[in-house]
Formats: structure tokens, sequence, C-alpha cells
């Protein structure tokens, strides 16, 4: 599901004297697009099913706390802890987190307590960026070079105001192949986030592709931040729908390599950020220069979960 997904960053630029063609529309079989076009119908209920049921979902979220210039956070039911979750499964002190470099140390304060990793009873662990579950909570770990923990909760009352997802309708002309264009003197670069933190990022390369005979450039980037992997690139763009059909802050897509080095840029798989549904999330802010023109009628739309 696209929701384990972490997205990165692009840049806009639509100029001549390419070192690459332009990416065309893919050329499909019938068989290939009708498989295609149910892939996406699977995966879009999916995702309508994740976020109305699960305990993750977006609307399971019910606070975050950033550990700011503190190394370490309590949880627990009693006043006075960084996190209070007021339930009887929870312990007045019931653990610490401490963030160790790239991970999570996790310690139990109370000798009756535990939490759970992937369903195993701890009372002490060193994780990665990832998800704890204490009684009937979720813990996630976020990392991102800025710490937090984001409660979710499988009662949280947002639940009541789920109202679907809403798509632009499947169109294989927005499903491009393109190659990635390396950059020659890879950089970093800053990208700001929802929640005002200054994200680093690794300047990778651009695609280039032409959207109904108009030339689009994108550049992609890899945050460089824990859990991120080395060949992990994605891109941030807005475009001519960006605050009318589609989510005010823009979207994301994550390229798919192909054997022949060349990359697969489906748009109708781009996505709303998850601070379009929640504001207990850090979302990269693609910056002005992403913004396409052109209109991407592909992909997710606004559905006005937040105002």
């Amino acid at each position: 599901m696209r929701y384990a997904i972490l997205a990165l960053l692009v840049v806009l630029a639509a100029s001549c004297g390419r070192s690459s063609p332009a990416g065309k529309p893919e050329q499909l079989s019938k068989a290939a697009a009708d498989s295609l076009l149910h892939a996406y119908a699977k995966e879009r209920t999916d995702t309508e099913s994740w976020l109305r049921d699960s305990t993750t979902s977006y609307l399971a979220t019910i606070e975050r706390h950033d550990f700011g210039e503190s190394t370490s956070v309590t949880i627990g039911s009693a006043p006075g802890n960084s996190v209070q979750i007021v339930d009887p499964g929870v312990r007045p002190h019931h653990l610490r987190v401490t963030v160790v470099g790239d991970s999570f140390q996790v310690k139990t304060l109370d000798p009756a307590a535990r939490f759970r990793v992937k369903g195993v009873e701890m009372t002490s662990a060193t994780l990665p960026p990832s998800a704890i579950q204490v009684a009937r909570f979720v813990l996630r770990l976020s990392h991102q070079r800025f710490p937090a923990i984001i409660v979710f909760d499988p009662k949280s009352p947002r639940f009541a105001e789920y109202k679907g997802i809403q798509y632009f309708p499947p169109n294989l002309s927005y499903r491009f192949v393109a190659a990635l264009t390396p950059n020659p003197n890879p950089d970093t670069t800053i990208i700001l986030s929802t929640r005002g933190n200054r994200r680093r990022a690794l300047r990778v390369g651009h695609f280039d592709f032409e959207v109904n005979g108009t030339e689009c450039r994108l550049e992609a980037n890899r945050l460089l931040e824990p859990g991120v992997g080395e060949k992990d690139i994605s891109l941030f763009f807005t475009d001519a729908t960006t605050g009318k059909e589609s989510y005010t802050v823009g979207r994301y897509l994550e390229p798919q390599p192909r054997k022949d080095g060349l990359y697969v840029l489906d748009f109708n798989e781009c996505y709303n950020p998850a601070c379009a549904y929640s504001e207990h999330y850090n979302c990269p802010i693609p910056p002005k220069e992403n913004h396409l023109t052109v209109a991407i009628a592909a992909g997710e739309m606004n559905a006005h979960y937040l105002h």
C-alpha cells in the first residue's frame, strides 16, 4: 500500500537543449492496459479501506509530540509525561523513548509495563524509525532529523469523518517512460516542510517528459533521513490543478525503475501528502520552481479532509 511510503522532492523546468529525449506516454498492449486499470482499481479500494479502518490510518492520529531540543520523552497515563495517554492499559509512567543517532531506544519505566513490536512483548529495544504498540495505541517513532512521536488510536473520533478518497479517472496518457538524467555534481538542498522544518535532500537528477505537447522537467531528490534507501527517489510537484481539483500543498510521486535503466512516471499513482488528512505530520512542501504549468489530471484529488 502506498502509505508505507516516504516521499521526496522535485523541481520543474520546461526548457530546450535537453541531454535526454523527453519521456513519452508508455505504449501498452490492450491486455497490459486492462491489467493496469484493474491494478489501479484494486489499489484505490485497498487504500480507501486502509483509511477507513486501519489502526495506522491518517484518521487514527490523535497526538504528535516533537522532541525539539530534548533527546528523550516519556509516555504514561500520569500528568507530567511528555505524552500522556489516559487508558487502563497504560501505566502512570510507562516507558521512555530516547533518540540515539538514527535510531530510537525504548525502555519501560514500570516493572509491569510492556510494549509490543510486531506482536512481540518487550521491555527494552533499539529500533529504527518504525512503530510500537502500547495497550490499544500505536506509537509511530518518526525521525526525519526532527524526531517526533505520533499517537494512533483505533477509537479515534476522526474515523467518523471518513468520506472516501477522490481520484481523477485513470488516464494512461499520464503514464510516461523517461530517462533519469543524473546530476553531474550531486549536491544537497533544503526542503521546507509543513511544520516549518528545513529538511535536507540530495539532488539526484531530473526527468524530462511531455504532457499534451508541453515539455516539462521535474528534478528528483532523495531525502537525507533515516529510513530512506540509497536508491529511493521521488518527485514533489504542483501543477495547474493544485488548489483547485487537487490538494493545495501539492502531490508526490515515486518513479519506478525498469530493468532497461529507464523509469516509469505514472501520475495515476501520484498522491496527497499525509498532511492532507491529519495535522500530525511533517510533509515536504514542493518549491515554487517545481510548479508545472500544465494540468496533471491524474491520481489523487483533494477530498477536503482538513480546511
